[in-house]
């Protein structure tokens, strides 16, 4: 496990995904109120970045602008067709008001 900084909260706006490079990897960061999600910025049904899409803040989803399958925040599910496969998602810890993506 490893940990890498990815900013503070206030670098993120509630609700408006973000993408983010670490290392090797190309991330989707969402910020809901206080809390941070971290997601693979693709699509399990196409390779297409998620960050393009829509966040529904009252169900905590995002919506692959391509053909609009919606993704749980907090573990990566899909929610809706024509996703069936879910994307990575990181834990994010908050350690003296940096935020720290948990990578394994």
């Amino acid at each position: 496990m490893t940990l890498h900084d990815i900013g503070v909260l206030d670098d993120y706006v509630s609700g408006t995904p973000r993408q983010v490079r670490v290392l090797d990897r190309v991330l989707v960061v969402v910020r809901i109120e206080d809390d941070v999600y971290v997601l693979d910025d693709r699509c399990s049904h196409e390779d297409y970045s998620l960050a393009e899409g829509e966040v529904n803040v009252d169900t905590c989803e995002i919506e692959c602008a391509r053909h609009g399958a919606m993704f749980n925040l907090k573990d990566g599910e899909p929610m809706t067709f024509p996703a069936t496969r879910p994307v990575a998602h990181y834990d994010v810890l908050h350690n003296d008001g940096r935020l720290e993506v948990v990578l394994l």
